[in-house]
């Protein structure tokens, strides 16, 4: 049993400390992995411009103009880079309205469409583009920082803060907010049918579906009601696969940290047997359908959010952040992105207004409406998408809130085509330039992989393997496969000639099979094959070590 301290006299205090194995800190713990951002007042003789919302331009088929006032333009913002931002309405009877940024590729336009959805919940979208994987990082100067493994170099990238009341979204009423991944889903469907309507050269690409944390529910929730009402929609979704990173998919199976953090040496042996009977009861809460009571054992055990004097975890360890157990606070520079997109030339360039925005420290109301949620199991949406689209999940080898094991515990329960394939399946080393990046097992549909040395947030840890990950699920590459390196081209480096000469040039790159192609160092696989546009600059054949863009033409 937990006991909350209150000031007293030492000899109390003392009397806890010796009955009891953990003491617990009188304060609010609130480790939620996102950082909460303080509210920055818009002034009155700032001009932060208008609220966009582009509803009622693709209602009145006013599509050119709806685009042209979505354009983003910002002096810190590079001139090469193409983003449109604004707010898709989807209930007008409560004015729920889903923020949007989206990137353009930017090598190649028929690239596929990529949507970001961040957990929380109640965490903006935007952390994932300014922190993990969108084409800039913000700088204690304010200033932006271009990310060289950007998932926008070869994807048309697209971030919502999701669900309504999440970062810019936001909504009139108490009922506009969501309280089930049902209409999660369906308000995603819904800005998503706009977004590719006002976008429509995008609507036949390729579409997928990523996160990571509680995107685990997102992802699945959005996917599954793609799949359920594509055929009655009235724009199709060209949907083809998702990717969830660390996620929270089914609590049951994934309610078990006591021997995981007793194994890193986190806790001691009284302390797990602590989890073991909070993890014990949790169950129970979820078997009796009491996801409150649920929710309430999650908190005080490790989420911490609610939970007024600390979880458990933290009470035990010290660490004020679980999603990397190499480090026992959160990243300082997290907080530079609240400031940026508070400043007013911010928000009169992504079109938001003074709107609030909502990761702001404070209440979370996502999370109040949502707790009911928390705490049940997507994994129904995942077998029946394993049917028919490609499912990436991912984890970074160094998590606490969703560490690889836990994960594991439900993965090895899913049902789907290839479920019997996967348990004897052969763990594959996956290399990305050579470097051991992780370890992965596919079977049916089904692509399980543990990237290595990376925490919670894979993308911002890992950038360049993740951006490897991602354009093998992209454009079907197995990750599985020996030998082959995909290798983004993203670096730019000089090609050499066969003198070991450097030129710069621009050449085709794409995957051929050993038939057609030499074969590496190693004799064996795949390989890139390089094309040049001058037959003089570099030798048909040659192997580079680049990151691979299939298929395209690109300045090297």
């Amino acid at each position: 049993m937990l006991f909350r301290v209150v000031p007293c006299a030492a000899a109390v205090l003392l009397l806890l400390a010796l009955c009891n194995p953990v003491a617990i800190e009188a304060k609010r713990s609130f480790i939620n992995p996102y950082p909460r951002f303080k509210a920055i007042p818009v002034q009155a003789d700032e001009d932060v411009g208008e609220p966009l919302f582009l509803t009622p331009f693709i209602a009145n088929k006013s599509i050119d103009e709806g685009r042209k006032a979505a354009r983003v333009s910002h002096s810190a913002i590079p001139a090469d880079i193409e983003s449109y931002s604004g707010y898709l309405t989807v209930d007008a009877a409560t004015n729920s309205n889903l923020f949007f940024w989206y990137f353009a590729a930017k090598l190649n336009p028929n690239a596929p469409v990529v949507l970001w959805l961040q957990g929380g919940p109640g965490a903006s979208s935007l952390y994932g583009l300014f922190t993990e994987n969108g084409p800039f990082a913000v700088q204690n100067d304010m200033k932006l920082q271009t990310r060289k493994y950007s998932w926008h170099l070869n994807h048309h990238l697209l971030y919502i803060d999701n669900p309504v009341g999440t970062g810019f979204s936001f909504t009139d009423k108490e009922e506009g907010y969501s309280t089930n991944e049902t209409h999660v889903g369906a308000n995603l469907h819904n800005a998503l049918q706009q977004f590719f309507t006002l976008f429509p050269e995008l609507q036949q690409h390729p579409f997928f579906v990523t996160g990571e944390s509680y995107g685990g529910k997102y992802v699945p929730a959005v996917a599954h009601t793609i799949h359920r009402n594509n055929g009655n929609a009235r724009v199709k979704v060209n949907l083809q696969g998702l990717a969830i990173g660390n996620g929270l998919c089914d609590p049951f199976h994934q309610l078990v940290y006591g021997d995981y953090l007793y194994q890193l040496g986190l806790i001691d042996g009284r302390t797990r047997d602590q989890f073991h009977e909070y993890e014990a009861k949790g169950r129970d809460c979820i078997t009796k359908k009491d996801f409150q009571c649920a929710f309430d054992v999650f908190d005080e055990l490790i989420n911490g959010d609610q939970y007024p004097s600390g979880s458990l975890f933290k009470n035990a360890s010290g660490f004020t952040s679980y999603f990397n157990y190499l480090q026992t606070v959160p990243d300082a520079g997290d907080e530079y992105m609240g400031k940026f997109l508070q400043l007013p030339e911010t928000r009169r360039a992504i079109h938001v207004g003074n709107n609030s925005f909502h990761d702001l420290d404070g209440e979370n109301k996502v999370e109040d409406h949502l707790k009911l949620d928390v705490m049940q199991s997507v994994l129904p949406y995942l077998n029946e998408l394993l049917n028919a689209y490609r499912v990436v999940i991912y984890n970074g080898q160094l998590d606490i809130i969703v560490a690889y094991p836990l994960t594991m515990n439900y993965v090895t329960r899913l049902s789907f085509p290839g479920a019997a394939d996967y348990k004897k399946a052969p763990r594959y080393i996956w290399r990305v330039d050579g470097e051991i990046a992780g370890y992965a097992k596919e079977a049916g549909n089904l692509v399980e992989v543990l990237v290595r040395n990376a925490g919670h947030m894979v993308p911002k840890d890992r950038p360049k393997w993740a951006l490897d990950l991602l354009m093998r699920l992209t454009h079907g590459v197995p990750i599985v496969a020996p030998h082959v390196d995909i290798l983004l081209i993203i670096d730019r480096r000089r090609m050499g000639d066969s003198a070991g000469n450097g030129h710069d040039t621009r050449v085709w790159i794409e995957l051929v099979p050993p038939e057609q192609g030499r074969r590496d160092a190693g004799g064996s696989g795949p390989m890139l094959h390089v094309r040049p546009e001058a037959k003089d600059t570099v030798a048909p054949g040659k192997h580079v070590s680049m990151i691979w863009q299939m298929k395209y033409w690109v300045d090297c």
